[in-house]
């Protein structure tokens, strides 16, 4: 009997994604919520609310188009000199692809953004690593193209 059972769930579920089958974890409702909060601040033209979600360290790693940035405040500064207005920066938009646990605290996230400004969107995709430090997720690296 429990073997048919066995075979009734495993028909039941083929063919549909592994990860479309589970519902979100509460670690990955947090995460969602901090790109929520990034696109918020960003779209507020907030940039240092936008970097609150970054590791607060010279060990946060960002590889862009324009190479690798080492450390928090490079970062951030990286990111004024690119983004310096509101017309630059546009209005983000995340679709989150696909969450990956590579440990108990740490997350590998892929996503694709969007910007939609006057002056031309501009799109590409995403992967960051996030790791949960005293308790809060944070971005410790980020690949952006």
């Amino acid at each position: 009997m429990r073997f048919i059972l066995f075979l009734m769930l495993l028909g039941a579920t083929a063919g549909v994604p592994a990860q479309a089958q589970q519902a979100p974890s509460g670690d990955q409702q947090k995460i969602t919520a901090l790109m929520t909060a990034q696109t918020t601040a960003w779209n507020n033209g907030d940039i240092e609310g936008f970097m609150q979600t970054y590791w607060h360290s010279d060990s946060l790693l960002f590889v862009g188009k324009s190479g690798i940035t080492y450390g928090w405040q490079a970062t951030l500064d990286r990111y004024k000199k690119t983004y310096p207005d509101a017309t630059t920066m546009g209005k983000l938009d995340f679709k989150l692809l696909e969450f990956k646990p590579l440990a108990a605290n740490v997350y590998l996230l892929v996503g694709k953004w969007h910007l939609q400004r006057s002056i031309g969107d501009l799109e590409g995709h995403f992967s960051l690593i996030l790791k949960k430090i005293k308790g809060e997720w944070k971005i410790i690296e980020d690949h952006t193209s």
